[in-house]
């Protein structure tokens, strides 16, 4: 054996103890990639209901949300066809309860006046022709 081959067998000899150093920590990685890849699979197992159950939970909260859709729309034409028969109440009745109450009030103030007419003439002896000025006006403190 030469000087050559004495090199060459020393530095398989360093390669084969760096080798020997070195898959220590090569064996821990790969046993950590396997139990990244357990970790990933039992959170993909335990992902996907939760996922189910958020797809469920959406779905009936869509369908709540139509059944209060449906229950503002039917308040809001309920709320129209109110306002429409108090409109038309109010153009079918207004006017004719205006000229009954403009009436009876007419008739208050007539009565009024002819009755404090009549009660003037009593009092004072005199007949009266009608009632007083004072009287048939039907705004205080304003003459005719």
């Amino acid at each position: 054996m030469d000087v050559g081959d004495i090199a060459g067998l020393i530095a398989a000899i360093a390669f084969a103890i760096l080798v020997g150093f070195l898959i220590y920590p090569l064996i821990r990685l790969g046993k950590l990639f396997d139990q990244i890849a357990a970790t990933v699979r039992e959170s993909g197992d335990h992902a996907i209901p939760a996922l189910d159950e958020g797809v469920t939970t959406v779905r009936q909260i869509n369908r709540s949300l139509e059944d209060v859709n449906r229950i503002s729309d039917a308040a809001s034409s309920t709320a129209r066809n109110v306002g429409a028969l108090a409109d038309l109440y109010g153009s079918f009745l207004g006017k004719p309860v205006i000229k009954i109450a403009s009436t009876f009030y007419a008739l208050k103030s007539t009565i009024g006046s002819f009755v404090a007419g009549r009660k003037g003439a009593s009092a004072t002896g005199h007949p009266t022709d009608g009632p007083s000025a004072e009287t048939t006006s039907s705004v205080p403190g304003k003459e005719e």
